[in-house]
């Protein structure tokens, strides 16, 4: 995977380092709010978030089509 500050491979980390990094992600998209934005910025933002959105999409199914391909069901955590 690649990005502005450079290219890196998640297959070289610990799992605990991947876990985090995946839990950090969880995190910040958690706290994104486009109903906060005004139209305005949303329609600036838009072609960006598009990318983003396609690009976040396209990783997802990959990682869970590759659980999935080990025989492993992708479940949904219960609710205490």
């Amino acid at each position: 995977m690649c990005r502005a500050r450079g290219c890196y491979s998640l297959s070289n980390m610990s799992t605990n380092e991947v876990m985090a990094r995946l839990g950090a992600a969880v995190s910040a998209l958690g706290d994104v709010d486009v109903s906060a934005w005004s139209e305005d910025t949303l329609k600036e933002q838009l072609g960006e978030l598009s990318a983003a959105l396609v690009a976040l999409d396209s990783v997802l199914s990959r990682v869970a089509g590759e659980v999935r391909a080990r025989g492993l069901r992708i479940e949904e955590p219960v609710s205490a």
